[in-house]
């Protein structure tokens, strides 16, 4: 497969069996190692193409598998950019070694400060609030807060996804710094006491759950929603009237938020043009692309939401600094894990 076109797509699996072939340092690329999934991203990187005439190269895998692969390459790695989903792998990124601080006055200005690593090593650029969701015909007092969730006036009542999921961990791991660990651990205790089944699927198989009957209640990202008010989702969109949702604990921390981000890489050949990658997704246009694109919310403030983000109302937002829950992650996992939350 040529290098030399203006966007490179490959496999995790591909990229290894080419092995030395994709480590093209010439000016005017970048090498991208993505986890993100979504086909929406491509106007991204083509957009960013035509303003800069720099190449992207990228390699797609799964998050972990792409860190392991950049741990491995070290001092030798082609990679400029890695970016991924959720906090907690942007903060195991770090911890592995695998990106480097950089300095950006672009990037300071546009991004809050609690969206970005204390040492400049990631950066959020999309935003996912964690909101309850109800079956409107069955549930008249929904939970207003993540705590309530626990409590036995919804026994049986409640989904949610497994506790290997980072969405979990990291919820958990926000519950750590906003009310304590002992208040976690009894937290997700009672979570498991009212589940309504064990946990299985992802975050749009618990909204189906509520549509089907199976759950009351369920926690779930706000893209997964946002997204079936957008276009047809199987066993969702048509019958989504019959959901309700809480932004949760709008009286006390705010709606936990998830990121997806990127940093540079520890040992980038093209560290210029990573940064310059990086402020581009900082940017007003590419920030609209994560709205429209992905019903997601964008990172910079002051970008218009997307119809079906707007949908979703006004809400406050945990500002809670991302960073300092992600190095919660190991400790919510233990928390979850003697909970019983398979």
């Amino acid at each position: 497969m040529s290098l030399n076109t203006k966007t490179t797509t490959l496999t995790l699996a591909a990229a290894t069996l080419l092995g030395s072939s994709f480590a093209t340092f010439a000016e005017g690329e970048l090498n991208l190692y993505s986890s993100r999934h979504y086909d929406t991203d491509e106007r991204l990187y083509s957009d960013f193409t035509e303003a800069t005439g720099i190449t992207i190269n990228r390699i797609e895998g799964k998050a972990d598998e792409l860190i392991a692969r950049m741990e491995a390459e070290g001092a030798n790695s082609p990679a400029d950019i890695l970016l991924t989903v959720d906090t907690s792998r942007l903060e195991r990124a770090k911890d592995a070694g695998v990106l480097q601080s950089i300095e950006s006055a672009v990037l300071e200005e546009r991004i809050p400060a609690n969206l970005q690593d204390s040492d400049n090593q990631w950066f959020g650029f999309s935003q996912r609030a964690r909101i309850i969701f109800y079956d409107k015909a069955s549930v008249d007092n929904p939970p207003m807060d993540y705590v309530s969730l626990a409590d036995p006036a919804y026994k049986g009542m409640v989904c949610h996804r497994s506790s290997s999921n980072v969405y979990t961990q990291t919820l958990t791991a926000a519950v750590v710094e906003n009310h304590g660990a002992d208040a976690a651990k009894g937290w997700a205790e009672g979570f498991v006491a009212n589940f309504a089944r064990d946990p299985e699927g992802g975050d749009t198989d618990q909204l189906r759950g509520i549509i089907s009957g199976e759950c009351k209640i369920a926690v779930a990202n706000s893209y997964y929603f946002a997204r079936g008010l957008r276009k047809d989702v199987k066993g969702l969109s048509a019958e989504i009237d019959k959901i309700g949702w809480v932004f949760p604990a709008q009286e006390a921390e705010g709606a936990h938020m998830n990121l997806s981000g990127g940093g540079v890489a520890a040992h980038a050949p093209n560290k210029d043009n990573a940064i310059k990658f990086l402020e581009y997704l900082a940017s007003d246009q590419a920030q609209q692309y994560f709205s429209a694109g992905n019903d997601e919310f964008p990172a910079v403030p002051s970008v218009a939401l997307s119809e079906s983000v707007a949908k979703l109302g006004e809400f406050k937002a945990d500002a809670v600094d991302l960073s300092a829950v992600a190095k919660n992650v190991p400790e919510a996992q233990k928390i979850l894990n003697e909970a019983g939350w398979k």
